[in-house]
């Protein structure tokens, strides 16, 4: 695989993971009872970026870690899945 496929599966598993972090420790605006006028009450209190992008790319590194062990080092991919479903030919 070149390079630049590591990088894009590698991207496509940060972006995932961000979404899946960005609402750790979230306390809203409506939680702290500061609402911001012009703002809705579900929005961050105090929005922490550089938390948010560490803690993606801590938690991406070790899924794409594991991804790349298992697909490239041993070798399993989709086909080595089993299948649940029988054989209707």
């Amino acid at each position: 695989m070149q390079v630049f496929s590591y990088f894009a599966v590698y991207f496509i598993v940060w972006w995932m993971t961000l979404f899946a972090v960005l609402p750790f420790g979230l306390k809203t605006q409506a939680e702290a009872n500061e609402v911001v006028p012009g703002t809705v009450e579900s929005a961050p209190a105090r929005f922490r970026g550089g938390r948010i992008m560490l803690l993606t790319t801590v938690v991406s590194a070790v899924i794409y870690g594991a991804w790349y062990v298992l697909s490239v080092r041993l070798g399993y991919g989709l086909d080595s899945l089993p299948q649940f479903y029988p054989n209707y030919e």
